[in-house]
């Protein structure tokens, strides 16, 4: 199975280059972060057209998050990241495709940093770890795909002096067991610490 994540800051905008990319590529699997629209501006009609059904959260500035999956509709078997009943940002979607749970999961960013901001995204990457491990126990397989939001090392970004203060680079992040799983996908796959298979 071909799974791919790419945060498409803004999917109408970026709808040509998408529907490009599927056709050319052809991924069975697309996870999608900050489609920067709620649910009724989803451009469901052209990524049928496409051969794709999709399942979104929709959300407007900065969140939102779509699976997509070629052939087929992805079922969904959550909405929302659990652990926290109040956080209704748009960051969490999970679906079944072929035998496989995948989510598309928007981490978030964290600034400015110390803050609120900062504590949410630290307790968010808490719950994440927490569903991931219920998922792991379940046995099936799960593919934990999306924009992560850490930098996981100096050398996964260009002009450190220049973000030192960014909270993508902060310790506590990096240290958290996803901010080190990320690492070490990263150091496996350049570039590419944005999927973790469980």
């Amino acid at each position: 199975m071909k799974i791919a994540t790419f945060n498409i800051n803004d999917v109408n905008k970026r709808l040509g280059n998408l529907i490009g990319w599927l056709r050319a590529e052809k991924p069975d699997v697309v996870a999608l972060q900050e489609l920067k629209a709620v649910d009724r501006e989803f451009p469901k009609a052209a990524i049928e057209r496409a051969g794709y059904g999709a399942a979104w959260r929709g959300q407007k500035t900065w969140n939102g998050v779509a699976i997509l999956a070629r052939g087929c509709e992805p079922i969904v078997t959550r909405r929302e990241l659990p652990g926290d009943p109040d956080d209704a940002q748009a960051r969490y979607i999970e679906a079944a495709v072929n035998g496989v749970i995948v989510t598309s999961l928007y981490a978030p960013n964290g600034n400015p940093q110390p803050g609120p901001k900062f504590d949410y995204k630290l307790a968010w990457m808490e719950r994440l770890l927490a569903h991931a491990k219920e998922l792991y126990a379940a046995g099936v397989p799960v593919v934990l795909a999306g924009d992560y939001n850490v930098v996981p090392t100096d050398r996964d970004i260009y002009a450190v002096r220049s973000y030192a203060d960014d909270a993508l680079l902060q310790p506590p992040p990096r240290s958290t067991p996803i901010g080190a799983i990320c690492g070490t996908a990263g150091r496996a796959m350049p570039g590419c610490a944005s999927i973790i298979c469980c």
